[in-house]
């Protein structure tokens, strides 16, 4: 077996705007295997700023693993346990080689025209341009949006979202929020209250991840379900992770594969929290389509009828052609469609 990574760089198509800064390209890598004529493919979905593993070793990391590939999965998965991203990659890349339609990593009704729930994405800006995304993505029928807050005049967010709330009721529009950590302790529980005037469904990561104790106690007083996002990145150890769960008993975790280690560890943090009766959903982190298909494929096998946050597909002017399509506010596989092999073969050797 033969393993080789590329770097490759996505361009938005607009720069998308989150309290973090504005992003105009993500970077990525792909690994590729070949055995014979056989080959596979994975995406390591490396956030730079926010993933565990965006450290200076992280390329010298991915040619080792190239270089061990013949360790094999689960012995590659366990020495890289603190490079999420890169196991996130590696499980793609094996199931990738292995199946006989090396995009098809995941058998479910997905694969066959059964789609996936999603939310609508209403990226930050200022207040024009969010509700043009509003408008947009409600005549394409979402029932269901996610706003990015926290980077403007809170008055003025919240003005948006009550704009929203009094055309829609809570039963015709739900509506997520997303803070990316941008509260204060200080403040935090006060705009909580007033957001769950709304009956907005949820808030994740009102303040920011590692102010464990703050977090708690706003999940204990939030009128507000409050979802964790950033507060799972780097926590690697089973233990770790229920004793965070208990420790904060949020209302919902939110599962990124790239950023949480993968299929196999998002899938203990779904188990953990289905034993403490905790709610979840799962996200992509602006990977290319390699990502989003694996991500896609793997969310369908685990049977949950919320809205998922699969629909940044679209994003990107350079994105890899691929048979997903949304409509209708859901993400739906198009065999017929087919993938560009020779694209991905292109790119990755």
């Amino acid at each position: 077996m033969r393993a080789t990574f590329t770097k490759y760089i996505l361009e938005f198509k607009r720069p998308g705007g989150t309290s973090r800064g504005v992003l105009r390209s993500k970077e990525t890598f792909f690994i590729y295997l070949q055995e014979g004529t056989n080959w596979g493919v994975g995406e390591c979905g490396l956030f730079r700023g926010l993933s565990a593993d965006d450290l200076p070793d992280y390329e010298q990391k991915l040619q080792w693993a190239c270089d061990q590939i013949e360790q094999g999965e689960s012995a590659l998965r366990q020495a890289l346990q603190k490079y999420p991203s890169i196991v996130f990659g590696l499980e793609q890349a094996f199931r990738s080689l292995q199946s006989d339609k090396p995009m098809e990593l995941f058998p479910s009704p997905f694969l066959t025209g059964q789609p996936i729930p999603i939310n609508g994405l209403i990226w930050m800006g200022d207040i024009s341009f969010m509700q043009e995304q509003v408008a947009t993505k409600l005549a394409d029928g979402f029932r269901c949006l996610k706003l990015k807050i926290g980077a403007l005049d809170f008055s003025e967010e919240f003005k948006l979202l009550q704009s929203l709330r009094e055309r829609f009721s809570a039963e015709q529009l739900e509506i997520r929020v997303d803070a990316n950590g941008a509260f204060h302790p200080a403040n935090a529980l006060h705009r909580l209250t007033e957001l769950a005037s709304l009956q907005l469904h949820s808030i994740e990561q009102p303040i920011r991840a590692g102010q464990i104790p703050e977090m708690a106690a706003l999940c204990r007083k939030s009128p507000l379900p409050v979802a964790l996002d950033e507060e799972l990145i780097g926590v690697f150890e089973r233990k770790e992770k229920k004793a965070l769960l208990e420790q904060i008993q949020p209302a919902y975790i939110i599962l990124k594969p790239s950023l949480t280690g993968g299929f196999e560890a998002s899938g203990e943090w779904i188990s953990l929290a289905e034993e403490l009766r905790i709610g979840w959903w799962v996200t992509s982190a602006l990977e290319s389509n390699i990502g989003l298909n694996a991500i896609a494929q793997w969310t369908a096998t685990l049977n949950t009828k919320l809205p998922q946050g699969l629909g940044t597909g679209g994003l990107f002017t350079n994105n890899i052609a691929a048979p997903l399509e949304v409509k209708n506010a859901n993400l739906w596989y198009r065999p017929e469609k087919g993938w560009d092999y020779s694209q991905i073969n292109r790119i990755c050797t």
